[in-house]
């Protein structure tokens, strides 16, 4: 049963802007299927006029969804969102879009905000994606828990998910044998960004089974090992500086290995927006809620086990 009144009609806000995310331009222009580049490179943002401008005519929109009311925490970044991807409506506050959009998308990437931001949505009853992460706090997320038993509609992904070059390398996993080694390298910090790393590998193992977590590193540079019962070591590596290799991932097994790099950010994020509107109109979630609330689990083991020295964390621990 679709989650809108009306599945082929589906009016969506943008609500919120971080620094260094750019989602509200790309994600509103990937939806809406036009865009002025002007106001993008005004924001500071010529990396998404890049992915954007190289896309064949016709690769952007999403038919029967529109973008049509925009509130960022700055004024000066709605006004620039709105003329970029042609929003026709600017709200004063978050608030101003219950009643009159289907849906809310919250495209900000700080989880400690993610409950706040989130509440009176879905207290409202509305449907609700969340960036990436769901939430870094344990009592946050047992609220998230509390109100997915309610029947409240969120669903919240990294692009990596999505990432065409890993799902090519899950395709041809029978050469390397048995896995024994995940690695996978990102940028910025593990709470905004550890997610990313996450959640490229999550799908080349059986979800349920992450055992462990231990953080070696520092805020600055992040060195997370994590265990998982099929036997598979995964090291996580988000370095606040590591910009030029964002993305990398090996896969390394006892016959062979596979590597692969994430380039497309057009394709990943068109398709995780592609999987939430097909979540709105058919009513069937695309993975089981227990896979955000493992991965929740993992990003605050990898933040206790930092802040502990790097004390080994056992999921268990985190109570949901």
């Amino acid at each position: 049963m679709a989650l809108v009144k009306h599945p082929n009609r589906i009016r969506l806000a943008m609500l919120g802007m971080v620094d260094g995310n750019g989602h509200p331009y790309s994600w509103s222009a990937i939806i809406n299927g036009d865009y002025d580049p002007q106001p993008i490179l005004d924001g500071g943002y010529p990396g998404i006029i890049q992915y954007l401008s190289a896309q064949p005519k016709g690769a952007l929109g999403i038919d029967g969804v529109k973008v049509t009311h925009v509130w960022c925490d700055d004024p000066a970044d709605a006004a620039r969102v709105a003329k970029a991807a042609k929003i026709a409506n600017i709200v004063e506050k978050p608030e101003d879009v219950i009643g009159k959009v289907d849906a809310v998308v919250i495209p900000t990437d700080k989880g400690w905000e993610h409950l706040a931001r989130a509440k009176p949505f879905i207290e409202a009853g509305m449907p609700l994606f969340i960036d990436k992460p769901l939430t870094d706090r344990e009592d946050h997320l047992r609220q998230f828990v509390r109100w997915h038993r309610q029947g409240k509609i969120f669903l919240s992904t990294s692009a990596m998910r999505y990432s065409r070059e890993f799902a090519l390398l899950r395709q041809r996993l029978s050469e390397v044998g048995q896995m024994r080694l995940l690695t996978i390298t990102t940028h910025k910090s593990w709470e905004r960004y550890g997610i990313h790393a996450l959640e490229a590998v999550y799908p080349f193992l059986a979800p349920g089974g992450w055992l462990s977590v231990s953080n070696t590193g520092s805020p600055e540079a992040n060195i997370v090992h994590a265990r998982h019962r099929d036997g598979v070591e995964i090291v996580l590596a988000a370095i606040q500086d590591l910009v030029g290799a964002f993305g990398i991932l090996s896969v390394c097994g006892t016959h062979g290995y596979l590597s692969g790099r994430f380039s497309d950010s057009f394709h990943a994020f068109k398709k995780q927006l592609e999987v939430f509107v097909d979540y709105l109109r058919t009513g069937n979630p695309p993975f089981d809620f227990s896979q955000t609330v493992e991965q929740m689990k993992i990003i605050i083991a990898g933040i206790r086990s930092r802040d502990q020295a790097g004390r080994k964390v056992s999921l268990e621990e985190i109570e949901v």
